[in-house]
């Protein structure tokens, strides 16, 4: 695969398919809200209030750049800091892709530098089942305080072990990645999944899962603090345990809603979550919509200028 030719492609289909739809549904959400709320929220906010809540995102996307820098070495891979982390930078710019699917783009972008494709995939698979587990952690600050959650903490707990049952069973993937043949293309793409796998193995080792689960929880607890700061600015009285558990469960949502960045998912459980605590339904909204700006959004804004970039390169 010749990734000179290959990333137009990517930018036209996915960057921008993904993007206009993810941001047409946004918009439409935010105005059906009303704009008023949240104006009025940003008010009480404020410059410094939103400045802080984009910089608690900013330590949450740099101890995520840490991780996958540790992945690529541990994969025999690395990659300098500053072309590494532009690529880094630039996979946000698909965040709204489902599942995050489109920020596999960086795969396209490093093997520019010679790190293979299977080698990347295994960093992207490996980054998702980190945050995933370190967003289940997180949910169990509240998970007595709302029991309705509780099935789907342990949807979200049962993909993670599921996926170290998988990724520890060495022996039985070899075995299989050998078994398969053939050159039909379902056979060869069986054999790349698994050659992925295989990678990904070394992402978790004892040392290496400690330490990427513990820059994972501080990440995401980071967006959640953030969460609760705007909460509290806004006048709103959440406890910071309620607020990381509302953050990180609405995380979860997103995820295993599969819809683009999340969209809907997590927006539902968040305004749902706040309703239930007693916060009005405007004042609900409206913290929703001005956290997912100052993380979500946030993130695509600073990927497309550093994508397309990379792209005219």
């Amino acid at each position: 695969m010749d990734s000179t030719q290959s990333l137009p492609g990517w930018h036209t289909r996915a960057v921008v398919g993904s993007m206009l739809l993810a941001a047409t549904g946004y918009l439409g959400f935010a105005l059906w809200s009303g704009w008023q709320e949240v104006l009025a929220a940003i008010g009480k906010v404020g410059v410094l209030g939103v400045a802080a809540a984009l910089s608690l995102s900013l330590a949450n996307y740099g101890l995520r750049f840490i991780r996958w820098q540790a992945y690529l070495r541990a994969m025999d891979h690395p990659v300098p800091w500053r072309p590494s982390l532009k690529i880094y930078i630039a996979g946000f710019a698909l965040t709204t892709t489902p599942g995050k699917a489109g920020e596999a783009l960086r795969g396209v972008l490093l093997k520019r530098l010679g790190t293979p494709y299977p080698t990347s995939l295994a960093a992207f698979l490996s980054e998702r089942l980190s945050d995933l587990l370190a967003v289940v952690v997180l949910t169990l600050f509240g998970l007595t305080v709302y029991p309705m959650s509780q099935p789907m903490v342990a949807v979200g707990a049962a993909g993670v072990v599921a996926a170290f049952l998988v990724l520890s069973s060495q022996g039985l993937l070899q075995r299989l990645h050998g078994a398969v043949t053939g050159t039909a293309r379902i056979a060869s793409l069986l054999r790349d999944g698994l050659q992925v796998l295989l990678q990904a193995r070394r992402c978790h080792t004892p040392a290496l899962l400690a330490g990427a689960t513990g820059l994972s929880l501080v990440a995401w607890a980071a967006e959640a603090w953030a969460f609760h700061l705007i909460l509290q600015w806004m006048g709103l009285d959440v406890p910071l345990g309620f607020a990381v558990f509302v953050y990180a469960i609405s995380m979860l949502a997103g995820a295993l809603s599969f819809m683009p960045g999340g969209l809907g998912g997590a927006e539902f459980a968040m305004v749902t979550l706040l309703a239930w605590q007693g916060i009005p339904g405007p004042d609900a909204i409206a913290a929703t919509v001005l956290i997912r700006l100052t993380t979500l959004w946030f993130a695509v804004g600073i990927g497309v200028p550093v994508l397309s970039c990379s792209l005219d390169k």
